[in-house]
């Protein structure tokens, strides 16, 4: 498929609009399924570090 001008390629036929909110959301969702593995991580990794500082004080206020 070859565009005549950048106008033509934007305005797709008059599908352009169509076309380009779905490449927008295909974008957004992409984007969301590689960001939530990393933020889960590091959520997942705060709270281990919080148990382990809770586990360290609980046995220095023991021994």
């Amino acid at each position: 498929m070859v565009f005549e001008s950048f106008s033509a390629l934007w305005s797709m036929d008059g599908h352009g609009s169509y076309v380009w909110f779905c490449y927008g959301i295909s974008a957004l969702v992409l984007l969301a399924l590689v960001m939530a593995p990393a933020r889960r991580r590091r959520l997942t990794e705060q709270r281990i570090r919080a148990v382990l500082r809770r586990e360290q004080s609980a046995q220095r206020s023991e021994g």
